[in-house]
C-alpha cells in the first residue's frame, strides 16, 4: 500500500470530517510503556499490578472526557474465586485399582464444585464427543452415559470447517452434561501434543483457575453437573482401554486417518478421582468508558471496542527475568484502543451510536472478564450491536493488511473492508483457519450472546507472516514480550487509525450489523435475530 509519510513525522492525519485528528506514536508508546513496565508485575488479574493498570486506563478515559460506562464508575467490579489444589493433599487418579501419578501419567486440576472429592465412576468412550449431523457426527448414538464419565478425543475429524469445529470443541462439555454425564476426561493423543506439551498442560492446570461469581455467591460454571475431570496420558489411557472393543494402540492407529470417526462404547472399567481444592475470593475490574451517541434513534445501540488489559503476572525466572510484561499481548491492544478513543473526542463529531471502550480483565484465565460483561451488561437501557476486539497486534513491521477474524460471518465484513480500504489498508481472510482463532479471544463471549463481532490483528501481507510467526515462536506468552522488542510506534499509530475508522463506520452506518442467513454462528447463537443474505 501507499506509505503514510506523515507517520515519519510522528502523526498521521485522518481525512474527511476527522481531518483535525492526529494519531500519536509518542502517546501510544507512553501508554504501552507504562502498562508493560516491570512495576505492574505482569498485570495478573486480581493482583496489584492489574489494579494499577486499571486505574491508569480509567484516568486516561477521564482525561479525554469519556463518560463512566459502568453506572457512575469506570470500573465494573468482577467478583472471582480462585481455586487451587490443596498442596497438603496431592490429587489421585486410579483406574482398576492402579494409580497414575498426577503430572506424570494423569493430570487432575482443582474444582470449585467439591472441596473434598473421592468417588469412583464408570467410563464410556464417546469418540470425539460431538453431535453435528451436518458433518456426519453423532458420537452419542446408542450410548448411555447417564451418571458416568465420558472419555473423549480432542478436535474433529477432517472435513469440519475450522471455526465451526472450534465451536463444537468449546461446547463438548455442555453436550456431555446434556446427555447426563457427570464428568469428562481427555485422552492425550499426538494431535493434542501438537497444540500443547504434556509438561505445559500439567503446569497450567497446577496453577489453579479463576471463576466469576454469581450474585447468589456461587461460582459461575457453565456445566455444574460435570464434577469429575482430568487428562489421561498414554499409560493411563492404555490401562483404561485395555480389554475394551478398541484398545489404545488400535485407537491411535485408527485416528491416523484424519477422516476416521471412532464409534463409542462402554469401557467396562471405573475411574476413581480423589482431590482437595481450596477457594479464595478476589476482585478485579473491567474498565469501561463511553461516548454517548447523538442520534436519538440510534444512541441506545452500542458499538464496543474491547482489549484485554491483563497478562500472566510473575512467573518462575527465565534468564533472570520473572515478569511476563505482555507488551504485544495486550498492552499494545489497549494502547491503540485508547488512541482511537482520543480520536473520537478530537474529531468534534459525536458518533450516531454510542461507543463503549473496555479494558477487560482475566482474558488469560479463560475470557472471564468478557464473559462476565456479556452476562452482566454494564450499561442499562442500551444494547451492544457490534464488537471489535483488539488482541495482540504485532507492531514490529509496517502492515499492509489487517485480518478481522469472523468478518465473513456477518455484515461487519463489508463494513470493516470499506473502512480500512478508505485509508489504503487491505482486509485479508483468515491466514490460519486451522487454529480456530475466532473462538479464542474476548469477542467470542459476545458472539455467544448473539452479537456480531470481529477480532482485529495486523495481517500477513508483505513481511507480516514472517514477523508474526517470529513473535509467536520467540515471545508469545514469554518474559521477552517487553519493551526490548523492536516496536514500530508509528505502526501503532496506524493500527489505532484502523481501529478508529472501523468504529466510526460501525457507529454511523444506518443499519446495525446482521448475521448472514444460514451462518453457523448466527443460527446457533442468534436463531431469532434478523439475518442478511450473504453477498
Amino acid at each position: 500500500m501507499r506509505k503514510l509519510h506523515l507517520l515519519l513525522l510522528g502523526v498521521c492525519a485522518v481525512p474527511g470530517a476527522a481531518s483535525a485528528q492526529t494519531f500519536s506514536p509518542e502517546r501510544i508508546k507512553a501508554d504501552v510503556a507504562f502498562l508493560a513496565d516491570d512495576l505492574l508485575e505482569g498485570r495478573n488479574a486480581g493482583e496489584r499490578g492489574y489494579d494499577i493498570a486499571a486505574h491508569y486506563v480509567a484516568a486516561e478515559y477521564q482525561k479525554m472526557g469519556l463518560k463512566p460506562g459502568a453506572g457512575s464508575s469506570y470500573f465494573q467490579t468482577v467478583p472471582f474465586v480462585r481455586v487451587d489444589l490443596d498442596k497438603a493433599a496431592p490429587p489421585r487418579l486410579a483406574i482398576g485399582g492402579q494409580t497414575f501419578a498426577n503430572g506424570v501419567d494423569s493430570i487432575v486440576g482443582p474444582t470449585p464444585l467439591v472441596a473434598n472429592q473421592n468417588e469412583e465412576v464408570e467410563v464410556v468412550f464417546v469418540g470425539y464427543g460431538l453431535e453435528a449431523p451436518q458433518f456426519g457426527l453423532n458420537d452419542y448414538e446408542g450410548l448411555d452415559v447417564r451418571g458416568k464419565v465420558v472419555a473423549y478425543l480432542y478436535g474433529t475429524p477432517a472435513g469440519v470447517p475450522s471455526e465451526e469445529g472450534a465451536t463444537l470443541n468449546a461446547n463438548r462439555s455442555k453436550l456431555a452434561a446434556s446427555k447426563g454425564a457427570i464428568g469428562t476426561v481427555l485422552l492425550f493423543t499426538p494431535s493434542v501434543e501438537k497444540l500443547i506439551s504434556w509438561k505445559d498442560l500439567g503446569a497450567s492446570t497446577a496453577e489453579g483457575s479463576l471463576r466469576w461469581v454469581e450474585p447468589n455467591g456461587t461460582p459461575h460454571i457453565e456445566n455444574p453437573t460435570l464434577r469429575v475431570g482430568g487428562v489421561l496420558g498414554p499409560k493411563a489411557a492404555t490401562a483404561l482401554l485395555a480389554g475394551s472393543p478398541m484398545d489404545w494402540p488400535t485407537l491411535l492407529k485408527t485416528i491416523e486417518n484424519k477422516t476416521a470417526k471412532p464409534k463409542g462404547f462402554a469401557v467396562g472399567k471405573k475411574l476413581r478421582i480423589q482431590r482437595k481444592s481450596t477457594i479464595k475470593k478476589i476482585n478485579s475490574a473491567n474498565v469501561v468508558g463511553m461516548i454517548p451517541g447523538n442520534d436519538p434513534a440510534l444512541a441506545n445501540e452500542v458499538v464496543m471496542l474491547s482489549a484485554h488489559l491483563d497478562h500472566d503476572g510473575i512467573v518462575p525466572p527465565v534468564n533472570g527475568d520473572n515478569i511476563k510484561n505482555g507488551l504485544m499481548d495486550n498492552a499494545a491492544g489497549v494502547g491503540t484502543m485508547l488512541e482511537a478513543a482520543r480520536a473520537f473526542q478530537a474529531s468534534g463529531q459525536a458518533p450516531k451510536r454510542s461507543i463503549m471502550f473496555v479494558g477487560l480483565t482475566a482474558e488469560e484465565d479463560g475470557l472471564l472478564g468478557s464473559d462476565y460483561l456479556a452476562h452482566h451488561p454494564a450499561m442499562s437501557g442500551k444494547k451492544v450491536v457490534a464488537n471489535v476486539n483488539l488482541d495482540m497486534p504485532v507492531l514490529t513491521y509496517d502492515f499492509v493488511d489487517v485480518v478481522a477474524f469472523g468478518a465473513e460471518h456477518s455484515t461487519m465484513g463489508p463494513i470493516v473492508k470499506r473502512a480500512v480500504e478508505s485509508i489504503g489498508v487491505k482486509l485479508s481472510p483468515d491466514p490460519v483457519p486451522e487454529e480456530g482463532l475466532f473462538t479464542r479471544s474476548d469477542h467470542y463471549s459476545f458472539v455467544k450472546k448473539g452479537i456480531p463481532a470481529v477480532f482485529l490483528v495486523t495481517g500477513y501481507g508483505g513481511e507480516g507472516k514472517a514477523k508474526v510467526e517470529e513473535f509467536q515462536k520467540l515471545h508469545y506468552h514469554k518474559v521477552s514480550d517487553d519493551m526490548k522488542l523492536p516496536v514500530r510506534w508509528d505502526v501503532g499509530a496506524k493500527f489505532a487509525r484502523v481501529n478508529y475508522v472501523i468504529a466510526r463506520e460501525l457507529a454511523d452506518s444506518p443499519q446495525a450489523p446482521l448475521w448472514y442467513k444460514d451462518n453457523f454462528f448466527g443460527d446457533r447463537f442468534a436463531p431469532n435475530a434478523p439475518k442478511a443474505p450473504k453477498p
